[in-house]
């Protein structure tokens, strides 16, 4: 059974589908929520301590450590040892790219974890956070004020790909004119 959870955790970074990959996830262990968009990521060796909630977006390269393998140190003296740790993902939330979450680690509704932080610990809900180690920095009403007042803000969706293109790349080489 072993070899096979690591083959599916394997298998399952090159399922295109976000909704076939969140169905081999759950075989194997790991709870996740409905509307879950769910990108090339490592749900660890223990996959069953894992816990994503709603409406989450979990990144590429977003790692999911449930165990601690500095125990490895200690081995000779103690053979047995071993610290294992649960991860939960609370409703609404944003894992961005290159996120490593480790052992006992819970995030909470409506947060927005920035790429590249490591997280350990409970970040409370309604937070942006980020960094090594990852610490608070706003609130994600902050967040939505901030994006809502961005120059770079753009009413994209529903937008063909042509359409999308077109527009970014005229904006962009405008703004790129004034620069020079």
């Amino acid at each position: 059974m072993r070899y096979l959870v690591k083959v599916v955790l394997r298998l399952v970074r090159w399922i295109p589908v976000s909704k076939a990959r969140a169905w081999m996830l759950r075989k194997i262990g790991v709870k996740i929520g409905e509307h879950c968009r769910l990108f090339k990521a490592d749900w660890g060796t223990e996959p069953y301590l894992v816990e994503v909630g709603n409406h989450v977006v979990v990144s590429n390269n977003v790692r999911f450590l449930t165990h601690d393998g500095a125990v490895w140190v200690f081995r000779k003296e103690h053979p047995d040892l071993d610290i294992f740790g649960s991860i939960k993902v609370g409703d609404n939330v944003c894992l961005g790219f290159n996120v490593i979450l480790l052992p006992n680690t819970e995030i909470g509704d409506n947060s927005i974890v920035a790429a590249g932080s490591i997280v350990k610990g409970k970040i409370p809900p309604n937070s942006v956070v980020f960094g090594n180690p990852a610490k608070v920095v706003m609130s994600t009403d902050m967040q939505k004020r901030l994006m809502l007042m961005s120059k770079f803000r753009f009413n994209s969706k529903g937008m063909t790909y042509k359409e999308k293109k077109e527009m970014l790349t005229d904006y962009f080489r405008k703004k790129n004119a004034k620069n020079d």
